[in-house]
């Protein structure tokens, strides 16, 4: 179909907070090889588009300088070496960027059909908390079924998801929060045990059951070392992002004599080869999860597009739960 040569798009005016966010008119992106172009209905809003605006975290070189890293939607342009859309077909996406616009370009291998039962608004939470949780928590960090899984922020995006998932796979799950309400929403999801660190202690709690076998965290910070302290021997801890910051001070010889593992991971830098086999895993695990009912969409907000601001204050608040996307498609 004929594209219009100019679409609506949020950009990023300059470094700073959530009113550096403009809407402008940029060109349609045009498809690569083996890419697609999405009319987006909804954009997530997600932390790494909070950092990107605030210049913490650039673009790859190849990819938008808009934010936006997941969208739901319908191909309209299929380019050159992609085989697997027509046009027509309705997506939700894992993006290099661009979300916050009418139009959004990826490879065709990092997008995924809608679930069976999920409308486009739910579909567009799903790429990059499922992208993120399975690579890390299943690919990375190889849980199990019966092992002690911690996800601290149990009710952002990426905790709802992670709880759900640990449990779906029959994990054993641990979650912290920051208030009673978040704790009984973690329960909620399926947490075994939901902790308030306001005023409990997860390391004690942790170290009482025998020790967390995983840990999925998105603190960092004096977090780190909290978190060593309540893997059992052999444990695995899994950083995703630095919240409270990057640099701490480690024991090393606590590592190497309960041999523990230390690891992380982002995901936008990834090469594209690389997202295309967690596309695949999360399509073939995730997907059927979701669609008898192990997994739902756990949804807080909807803005307009042209109301990104707002949504980014939502986002660095303190109170909500679950996703937040933006209504593009009118």
């Amino acid at each position: 179909m004929a594209l219009t040569h100019s679409m609506l798009a949020v950009e990023i005016s300059q470094p700073g907070g959530p009113d550096v966010l403009q809407p402008v008119s940029v060109p349609v992106p045009v498809p690569g090889h083996g890419q697609i172009i999405i009319r987006v209905a909804y954009a997530g809003v997600n932390r790494p588009d909070a950092l990107q605006r605030a210049g913490m975290y650039a673009p790859p070189p190849s990819a938008s300088p808009l934010p936006g890293l997941e969208c739901s939607g319908t191909v309209v342009e299929v380019g050159p070496g992609a085989t697997r859309w027509q046009i027509g077909d309705q997506v939700c996406a894992l993006l290099p960027g661009g979300g916050y616009a009418e139009y959004a370009a990826t490879h065709e291998a990092h997008a995924l059909p809608v679930p069976r039962g999920l409308s486009l608004r739910e579909a567009a939470c799903l790429p990059e908390t499922c992208f993120t949780v399975w690579s890390n928590i299943v690919m990375r960090g190889g849980l199990q079924a019966g092992e002690r899984f911690l996800v601290h922020g149990g009710t952002s995006g990426i905790g709802t998801t992670a709880i759900q998932i640990a449990r779906a796979l029959g994990a054993r799950v641990f979650a912290t929060a920051g208030s009673d309400e978040k704790v009984q929403v973690c329960r909620d999801l399926g947490a075994e045990v939901a902790l308030n660190y306001r005023s409990e202690d997860f390391v004690q709690t942790l170290r009482e059951a025998g020790g967390a076998n995983l840990i999925l965290d998105m603190v960092g910070g004096p977090y780190l070392e909290r978190n060593l302290k309540a893997l059992a021997d052999d444990g695995r801890l899994v950083q995703i992002a630095f919240l409270q910051g990057p640099k701490v001070t480690v024991n090393w010889a606590e590592l190497m004599t309960r041999r523990l593992t230390f690891t992380g991971s982002t995901l936008r830098p990834q090469s594209d080869l690389a997202k295309a086999r967690i596309a695949r895993e999360v399509e073939t695990h995730v997907w059927p999860m979701i669609e008898r009912g192990a997994f739902r969409v756990v949804m807080d907000s909807e803005y307009p597009l042209t109301e990104a601001p707002a949504a980014h204050w939502r986002i660095e608040a303190e109170g909500h739960v679950g996703k937040i996307v933006l209504k593009v498609e009118n």
